[in-house]
């Protein structure tokens, strides 16, 4: 039975895409796969290997998305997910059945953070309240120093408000500090305080995106991926760690002129995670739960 509605790649088409996608990511992961080969770790540039779970691999491997048949004789032949028709292969309609509570999910998120108003007040102190008031053996990057020791530190965290909405940069908030936080934000009001001006929701446009395959294309998880590789570098810099060492040269939060470093710099971001955002919208939009799908309410987190 031919496959309807569907984007048509031929051999040369969809082997183009492969080689260039590989080569693309073969860049980004290259460094982290020589450090770890080597038994060395990186602060900045190992987080989305060592903090999110799609592996390299994983990351390598080429996916068209949902909706679009292979000519010839591609490897997603043999791949989980996938079926041949007398038109080629594609993402089948098990999967997409399979996979509907994750896409209503993701999808209910996603919306949601779109239709608030960005907040960009928030000055990456979410690091900050993560060693507060905290012995230099119990921080999280314990090798290196932090920029104000840490009566500076705790400092700066007594001398602002803090407003994160990120259950998971909230939940490593030390015990002292989470007083300290505006908001009280759970697992389970999450998609009640995602907002699109947050560093770290914009990051998880990456995990959302891996979660998600094969039905979206690998070409917009790669562009989650870099974005999200960029934004940790602010996260970094932003922080009270001192990673001069590193070639890092420090917003400093706690003055008017690192708040407005760190606010362009934000805003900058959220831009570029809105129109991923609506791109992983698109993709997935038009994925229908199925009929025996239930409300979307009652939905577990993928």
């Amino acid at each position: 039975m031919p496959t309807l509605g569907c984007v048509h790649l031929t051999e040369h088409e969809w082997r183009a895409r492969t080689a260039a996608h590989e080569a693309r990511v073969d860049a980004l992961v290259g460094p982290h796969l020589e450090r770890r080969r080597a038994g060395r770790s990186h602060p900045v540039q190992d987080f989305l290997f060592t903090y999110y779970s799609f592996r390299p691999a994983h990351l390598r491997r080429w996916h068209p998305g949902a909706g679009v048949v292979l000519a010839g004789d591609p490897p997603h032949a043999g791949w989980r997910g996938y079926t041949t028709t007398t038109d080629g292969v594609a993402v089948g309609p098990d999967e997409v059945r399979r996979r509907a509570e994750t896409v209503a999910w993701v999808r209910d998120l996603l919306a949601a953070t779109a239709s608030r108003p960005a907040f960009t007040g928030c000055f990456g102190l979410h690091e900050w309240a993560m060693v507060y008031r905290t012995s230099q053996q119990e921080v999280r990057h314990d090798s290196w120093p932090l920029r104000l020791g840490h009566d500076g530190t705790d400092a700066v965290v007594e001398s602002q408000q803090i407003r994160c909405s990120h259950y998971d940069a909230y939940r490593f908030f030390t015990p002292a500090a989470r007083p300290r936080n505006s908001l009280t934000p759970t697992r389970e009001r999450q998609r009640r305080f995602e907002q699109p001006g947050c560093l770290h929701t914009n990051m998880d446009l990456y995990k959302w995106a891996y979660k998600l395959v094969p039905l979206v294309p690998s070409e917009l998880l790669a562009d989650a991926f870099e974005l999200a590789r960029d934004i940790r570098e602010l996260d970094m810099r932003a922080s009270p760690y001192d990673l001069s060492e590193l070639g890092y040269t420090p917003v400093r939060i706690e003055t008017r002129e690192g708040k407005a470093e760190y606010v362009a710099a934000q805003r900058a971001f959220a831009d570029r995670a809105a129109g991923l955002r609506s791109r992983l919208l698109q993709e997935i939009g038009g994925l229908a739960d199925p009929p025996d799908t239930p409300d979307r309410r009652t939905l577990r987190r993928p």
